[in-house]
């Protein structure tokens, strides 16, 4: 059986380190002289150019734009629908090391989508995909793949408080609300030719860190399981108007905040309704260390869907472990139905969900990106499209 479409055996989820340029344009956005506008955009466009063709020349085949234009991985799209703001930031249990916590979305009013949010930074990336040279030369498939934050995000971190009880005295109208704005940006990625697009979610997985699950339960008033099978329901809304030849992908992920992790524990409590009601295509999952679990939760893969295995890490400078890598995607490999047919090699996370970045340098970050794209040619041969 054929991979989707726009997923490849060394895929990655997306963000990419930050280019120095960039941070010190965006440390201005919040001073009296911030950059203009247009300038930065221009900034953006120069540095997204080179990332696209880096990341081609790297070996891989699915190409984004790094997440340049973005903060944080979620914030900075869902601020674009109508009826949310930035109020603050979270009251979290979870400070990072730095000292931060991540900004508090509200939602103010009716929620609304004024217009395709990704769509003008699709179609740049997709210009610099059909204009790239060594892709041409090399006659290799590349997909551009456009990655926007899980409707669940807008949800499970502020809950019933973060939602404005004129606007929605009842959370029903606002989940329909939710699934409308996704529906609509779905379908102008899709108009405009954008075949890819991965959902990342943080929520599912921190669902299964038991004290999160707890965390969850009191402040949604709901059993965790239950709140795992609404968020399901949710995204399968979501997406359920794509057209067939769409591919949808999730990404799960405990945290990767300067190489830093929030949660902990194995995908079981939430990977029967993940793997089996879940209607997406491939998953991308974060699996680099003992606190992901062992692989026993792929026995509940069906046999027509893909996994991304995060088993390298974006945390960190050292290059993994080859043999290792090898001898983990083998062992993966005996919990799926059709072996390793049915997964594909990735970092655990971004290397960059937020401007800051993690610990290590763009000469490290792309040092493992070749790394990875070696090892999935070892492990499934020289075309990493079959």
């Amino acid at each position: 059986m054929p991979l989707p479409a726009g997923v490849y055996r060394a895929d990655h989820v997306g963000s990419f380190l930050r280019p120095q340029p960039i941070l010190r344009a965006r440390e201005t956005l919040d001073t009296s002289t911030p950059i203009a506008a247009a300038d930065l955009r221009k900034l953006e466009n120069e540095h997204i150019t080179m990332v696209v063709q880096q990341q081609i020349a790297s070996g891989l085949q699915s190409v984004t734009d790094g997440e340049f234009r973005r903060a944080w991985f979620h914030i900075d799209f869902l601020q674009h629908l109508a009826g949310v703001e930035r109020h603050g930031s979270l009251s979290s249990t979870n400070v990072t090391s730095h000292g931060v916590t991540p900004p508090k979305l509200v939602v103010v009013g009716k929620l609304g989508h004024p217009e395709g949010i990704q769509v003008e930074d699709y179609n740049f990336v997709e210009g610099v995909r059909q204009q790239d040279a060594a892709a041409a030369a090399a006659d290799r498939k590349v997909t551009t793949k456009v990655c926007i934050p899980s409707p669940t995000m807008v949800h499970f971190r502020g809950g019933r408080e973060a939602i404005s009880t004129e606007a929605y005295p009842t959370l029903e109208p606002f989940f329909e609300d939710l699934v409308k704005v996704y529906q609509a940006e779905i379908a102008d990625l899709y108009a405009a030719g954008c075949r890819f697009v991965q959902l990342d979610d943080t929520n599912l997985a921190y669902l299964c860190d038991e004290g999160m699950r707890s965390e969850a339960a009191k402040r949604h008033g709901e059993d965790p399981q239950k709140l795992t099978k609404h968020y399901a329901s949710l995204i399968n809304a979501a997406v359920s108007q794509r057209p067939k030849d769409m591919v949808i992908g999730i990404h799960l992920c405990r945290g990767n905040f300067r190489s830093q992790w929030f949660a902990e524990g194995g995908y079981e409590p939430v990977a029967e309704v993940l793997f089996k009601e879940l209607d997406v295509d491939v998953y991308f999952l974060e699996y680099d260390d003992a606190r992901s679990g062992d692989f026993s939760p792929l026995r509940f893969l069906p046999e027509n869907k893909t996994v991304v295995l995060g088993v390298m890490s974006s945390k960190k400078a050292e290059l993994d472990d080859k043999e290792d890598i090898v001898k983990r995607l083998n062992e993966a490999a005996k919990f799926c139905p059709r072996g390793l047919d049915q997964l594909c090699l990735s970092h655990q996370c971004g290397f960059s969900s937020t401007m800051e970045g993690n610990d290590l340098s763009e000469e490290q970050q792309w040092a493992k990106v070749k790394l990875e794209v070696e090892i999935a040619k070892q492990v499934w041969g020289e075309d990493l499209s079959l």
